[in-house]
């Protein structure tokens, strides 16, 4: 059986060619004219990113995407599923609202916007996962189950509870119902270190359930009611609120990729992974801290493990960059995403990926001009 390939290209540019036009390029090389486009239904899946953040996709890569899905005869259409915690992507008016804030909309874009899971977070469909250890129902936004094609478009990036966002994480976690993230967030809950506490009430603001509660001046987070989405770790500008030190972050790395597998399973997809302005944290955060290593480039690729791994393989071999979060932790390894997050591993999510059939991790890069 050969090896899957993965396609990149850098971020370097010629008079004529902008770096949009560059990844239609990339996924032509890559392919994507291979799948049955012709009246289909295509759920191209991105982030649209929390206002206030900055790292997350300019909206011009979606836009061309789009575009040429349309002269293969596709009928494509942006989605994303609403969240799980308090912000500015709730619920589908103000998640609509935060997409044309940050560029997107269907007239910059060339095509409509849809929240996969409805007005509230709960338009849903059960979804079996074959072979899923922890998950047997998936909740998965209704949109994206009624797409034909799934195509990922994602910001790779460093992720302060999976290790790292890639591919299965933009697609697991994002097509995930608001009951599916609740799902999957139900373990790694977090606490909070009493002496580097300065009860500022960051947490408290951020969490959409009231967990965090402020006693005596210090921060304490109730696990009865705490989902474990890790947002109160990247608020706190103190560093107090810790990860749990136990398996649940790898139970969610797999949770997340019963999740992919059951919206994957049984129709084509492609994925599409730009490593540039790779943020320690996700794009959920209202803010971007600075990049942990230099741009990359792009990714294209019918597999998700390969992409995922060439992504983060391709991240470890950059140099750290001055000023960032990186830069200031005591221990560097090399494994930028560990030295990161100690707390989670990133691997279990592609191991755990592979083990279930979505894809392999002995792939072959192919390099694009």
């Amino acid at each position: 059986m050969s090896k899957p390939k993965v396609y990149f290209t850098d971020m370097r540019t010629k008079i004529g060619e902008g770096a949009a036009f560059k990844l239609v390029r990339l996924i032509k090389a890559a392919g994507l004219d291979k799948i049955d486009f012709k009246n289909k239904y295509v759920a191209v899946k991105i982030h649209f990113g929390e206002p206030g953040n900055l790292a997350f996709l300019r909206p011009n890569y979606a836009t061309e995407v789009a575009n040429y899905i349309k002269t293969l005869g596709g009928k494509p259409f942006l989605t994303d599923a609403n969240t799980l915690y308090v912000g500015g992507r709730k619920n589908a008016l103000d998640h609509l609202e935060s997409a044309a804030y940050n560029g997107y909309t269907p007239q910059t874009t060339g095509c409509q916007i849809l929240i996969a899971d409805g007005l509230k977070g709960t338009d849903e469909v059960l979804v079996p996962v074959k072979g899923g250890r922890y998950v047997k129902e998936a909740k998965i936004g209704r949109a994206v189950m009624d797409a034909d094609i799934l195509i990922s478009l994602n910001h790779f990036k460093g992720h302060e509870c999976a290790g790292m966002g890639g591919a299965l994480k933009n697609i697991g976690m994002g097509c995930g119902s608001r009951a599916g993230k609740m799902e999957m967030h139900s373990a790694g809950k977090p606490y909070v270190e009493q002496k580097k506490c300065t009860g500022c009430g960051a947490c408290l603001r951020v969490c959409a359930f009231a967990a965090p509660e402020i006693k005596n001046k210090k921060a304490a987070i109730r696990h009865d009611i705490c989902v474990g989405c890790g947002r109160c770790i990247g608020v706190c500008p103190t560093d107090a609120v810790r990860a749990a030190q136990d398996e649940s972050f790898d139970i969610l790395n797999k949770k997340i990729v019963e999740y992919s597998k059951a919206v994957l399973d049984g129709r084509p997809h492609f994925h599409i992974s730009l490593a540039i302005d790779i943020s320690p944290y996700c794009d959920c955060h209202a803010e971007s801290d600075c990049p942990i290593v230099p741009n990359i480039g792009m990714f294209a690729s019918f597999d998700p493990v390969a992409i995922d791994l060439a992504c983060a393989e391709a991240v470890n071999k950059q140099p750290v960059a001055r000023g960032s979060l990186l830069a200031e932790r005591e221990q560097i390894t090399g494994d930028h995403f560990t030295d990161l997050t100690p707390a989670t591993d990133w691997r279990v999510c592609v191991d755990y990926a592979q083990e279930l059939g979505l894809g392999s991790a002995d792939y072959e890069l192919v390099a694009i001009k």
